[in-house]
């Protein structure tokens, strides 16, 4: 090799000890590129994140009549009735037939969630506790009952946002006509079935028996 030859090759490698590769060169807005946790994003952000529709009623939250979480995603495998309730309504002694459902299936796998909710007449005037106690020393409830609720309107609960978007009701309308409607789950967490206020517990037990 000449020695002109030589004094390029030099100069060459030279050349390429000094310039960086473009792969490890940083730029100052790179750290964007990768996920960020959840408070460093803008509310707009945040919003969108957590209003993700469920798939199902595992991936929500509820509290329980003492505010307490209540674990929804440990009800899977099981089938579960949802039923927004209330102490002084026409179809309240349907309680006693949810509990004798309860009672009868609750060892296969089957559970009641009852809503108290008054925005039909008012006639869940009581904290959610106090309904609690009430459907306890009237009918001998003893299915788990959860935080008080709103079933439509602006201030709808994530949970019957939820349910109504799964299964409409009469005539195609998703609101909740009154108190004592009814929510079937299956044990995948889906919604397979809704029920007027008219419908008895007891005429559920057939459809159950086939979801256990």
């Amino acid at each position: 090799m000449s020695r002109l030859a030589l004094a390029r090759l030099a100069l060459s490698l030279a050349a390429t000890k000094r310039i960086k590769p473009c792969c490890h060169q940083q730029s100052p807005h790179s750290s964007f590129l990768f996920p960020l946790p959840t408070h460093h994003l803008p509310a707009t952000v945040r919003s969108f994140s957590m209003t993700i529709p469920a798939k199902t009623l595992y991936e929500l939250s509820v509290n329980d009549r003492k505010g307490q979480p209540y674990d929804l995603a440990a009800l899977q495998g099981k089938v579960v009735l949802i039923v927004n309730v209330a102490s002084k309504c026409g179809f309240t002694p349907q309680y006693k037939g949810l509990e004798e459902l309860y009672q009868k299936y609750k060892d296969q796998g089957l559970v009641i969630l009852g809503f108290p909710c008054n925005q039909f007449g008012s006639q869940a005037p009581g904290s959610a506790e106090e309904e609690g106690s009430f459907c306890q020393l009237n009918y001998g409830v003893t299915f788990p009952i959860m935080e008080k609720v709103e079933v439509n309107g602006d201030h709808v609960h994530p949970v019957y946002a939820w349910l109504k978007e799964q299964k409409s009701g009469l005539l195609g309308l998703r609101r909740i006509k009154w108190n004592f409607e009814k929510f079937i789950i299956d044990k995948e967490g889906k919604v397979v079935n809704r029920y007027a206020s008219t419908t008895s517990p007891a005429s559920l037990e057939s459809e159950i028996q086939k979801l256990l």
